[in-house]
């Protein structure tokens, strides 16, 4: 891996340096992911974009973060090394798929879900987290994110 190459992929892995944050990595991951869905709510789109383009997002950070995760893990020369951050970036905003206009009260809700989600890490998280290379980073959060989403998505259904 080239030099340029590995400085990208930990760039990205790691979120931009959030990664570095000395107290939970992953809960500042979290925090960006979150900063990112309230900088697309101020986008003012109409309709389903902003869903359509959180999912696009999400979408793209999955694809990026299993290639960032997996090079960051032969940088770092550990698995699923805790710098790697990009995952709860990604999780994090699948977990405001259905809701991304939500009020502040509605952001922390679904930043505490997806935290559980991910610290707790139910099937089939735990799981999914065995598998090889950056596959296993992304997968696990992925499916907190969902089980988050679904949790936000019911909750405001029915606190309606």
């Amino acid at each position: 891996m080239t030099e340029r190459r590995a400085g990208w992929a930990v760039w990205i892995a790691t979120a931009a340096g959030a990664g570095y944050f000395p107290i939970a990595p992953g809960t500042a991951g979290s925090a960006v992911g979150v900063v990112l869905v309230v900088g697309l709510a101020r986008l003012h789109l109409e309709r389903a974009w902003p869903s359509i383009i959180l999912g696009g997002v999400s979408l793209l950070l999955f694809g990026l973060g299993v290639w960032a995760g997996g090079e960051a893990e032969k940088f770092f020369g550990r698995v699923d090394p805790g710098p790697v951050v990009i995952d709860e970036v990604m999780g994090q905003m699948l977990t405001f798929l259905l809701v991304p206009h939500a009020t502040w009260k509605w952001l922390l809700g679904g930043f505490l879900l997806f935290r559980a989600f991910d610290i707790v890490k139910p099937f089939p998280a735990r799981q999914a987290e065995r598998i090889p290379r950056g596959w296993g980073i992304m997968i696990d959060d992925a499916v907190a994110g969902l089980y988050a989403l679904a949790v936000l998505t019911v909750s405001k259904l029915v606190l309606r």
